[in-house]
């Protein structure tokens, strides 16, 4: 199995296909997604082990759609939970970077990773590219959230989290608790780990900064 530090430096040769132009009837909406990635794209990628190739919107909405198929329905009329503040006592914050893959099928995508635990068991986790945010997911006093992109895409429900995404289970494999089924974590060496499943196909694998 290639590690997590080969991938990375196999990803960083690649470049991203350039996007689609928008045509002249397009929303204007799509117009103003399209100028933004175009000027994100102007700045230049910063470079490093992580930062492996431009992440576009459209990869993004395309995997949320596979993915809400894919899970049960929850109780969208539940209130969004609200904003963590990890600057309370007893959450305790990590940063680092990552790649998700989101399915078998789906190109993998490089990122910033952010998680934050509490001593009470909730969680918040996100995963980003400047300037989107590709995935969060949330637990908090029995209830749980995860959207994709800016919330465009979301599910919440109460009680057990879906243990479909690995999003929910990455915070209980770093903490050596037991996985739902078809997942599996390893770490590749001392400061790399991985999270697989192994009948999706979907994967998570990074590292957090000491």
């Amino acid at each position: 199995m290639q590690g997590c530090s080969g991938k990375l430096a196999n990803l960083t040769s690649h470049a991203a296909s350039p996007p689609e132009q928008p045509g002249p009837g397009a929303p204007a909406s799509l117009l103003a997604r399209h100028g933004a990635r175009q000027q994100v794209r102007s700045q230049g990628s910063r470079r490093g082990r992580f930062d492996c190739w431009f992440v576009n919107a459209s990869h993004l909405l395309n995997g949320a759609l596979v993915f809400l198929g894919c899970f049960c329905v929850s109780c969208r009329s539940l209130p969004p939970l609200p904003p963590a503040d990890l600057s309370a006592l007893g959450w305790q914050v990590q940063q680092g970077q990552a790649i998700w893959k989101p399915t078998r099928e789906r190109p993998e995508l490089a990122g910033e990773l952010l998680l934050a635990t509490s001593r009470s068991g909730d969680f918040f986790l996100q995963f980003s590219k400047t300037p989107f945010t590709l995935a969060t997911a949330q637990v908090m006093s029995g209830q749980w959230q995860i959207e994709f992109g800016s919330g465009d895409y979301f599910r919440r429900g109460r009680g057990e989290p879906p243990p479909r995404f690995g999003w929910f289970q990455l915070p209980l494999a770093l903490g050596g608790a037991t996985l739902a089924r078809d997942w599996r974590f390893e770490r590749t060496d001392a400061s790399f780990w991985r999270l697989s499943n192994q009948r999706t196909g979907e994967s998570l694998e990074g590292s957090f900064f000491p």
